[in-house]
């Protein structure tokens, strides 16, 4: 009888907060934390998202208001806000979406492949990736404010 794995979903969501905080220590020099903030849109937020294909397909979105996207945009490219483009500010959290979406590649199974990152600004916006599909949001903050990760899960041909 062949064992069932738990959905890599449930296994990444446990990871999620380690990740998390990695890439933003290492990249940003920023501590954070998990909280429970409910996730709201407004018109200020940025969303940057990549894509996984293979054995596992499914995505990650990071969402953050633009106070955060400017401070990842100094730590992360040396601008300060004041001199800061949008297109600055859409770049600085791709380049974290792709950071976050890598660490979480090299979790899942061999041969699963990471898009390049899209990202949205504002919150005028809806996304679906084609099947039946769960999610997973957390929420954290750091000096900046607050930001969510989303982990999207498309379901297996044979579970749908």
């Amino acid at each position: 009888m062949e064992a069932t794995l738990e959905s890599p979903l449930e296994l990444f969501t446990a990871d999620i907060d380690n990740i998390a905080s990695l890439v933003f220590g290492t990249m940003l020099g920023l501590e954070i934390e998990a909280d429970d903030r409910d996730w709201r849109p407004c018109d200020e937020h940025i969303t940057a998202a990549v894509y996984f294909g293979g054995d596992w397909q499914g995505g990650l979105l990071v969402e953050c208001g633009r106070a955060v996207a400017r401070g990842v945009t100094e730590r992360l490219m040396n601008i300060p806000p004041d001199s800061q483009t949008n297109d600055d500010l859409l770049d600085a959290m791709g380049e974290l979406a792709n950071q976050l979406g890598g660490n979480m590649k090299s979790l899942m199974p061999r041969g699963v492949t990471l898009s390049i990152p899209a990202v949205v600004d504002g919150s005028d916006y809806s996304m679906r990736l084609c099947g039946g599909q769960r999610a997973r949001r957390r929420s954290f903050r750091c000096h900046f404010g607050h930001f969510w990760i989303t982990i999207v899960e498309v379901a297996p041909r044979d579970r749908r």
